[in-house]
């Protein structure tokens, strides 16, 4: 019995929404004192806009630990989305023929 395996295409998203992204999460430390406020905000909704651009498994778990990224004071300059984005072209990478 032969078994064909399915190869589905992996969405990446455009790097560059990635990187400003991140600038826009890091953006926060512009005004001093202020930037862990702004996060209270910016965190849940990064961590959606994360979802909404990975989806599946992958973007939860990565907008749990983007929520986190976020949320915690002083980690803001860890580039969760840009990360991502290499993880995700690398997967995509290895469905190419």
């Amino acid at each position: 019995m032969s078994y064909i395996m399915k190869k589905e295409k992996i969405f990446v998203p455009h790097i560059g929404l990635c990187l400003l992204m991140d600038a826009i999460g890091m953006a926060t430390y512009a005004v001093p004192f202020l930037a862990e406020f702004v996060d209270v905000i910016w965190a849940p909704l990064s961590a959606l806009i994360f979802y909404k651009l990975f989806g599946g498994k992958f973007g939860q778990i990565g907008a749990a630990l983007n929520f986190l990224e976020e949320i915690i004071p002083y980690t803001d300059v860890i580039p969760s989305f840009t990360i991502a984005w290499f993880i995700r072209k690398k997967q995509a990478d290895k469905l190419l023929p």
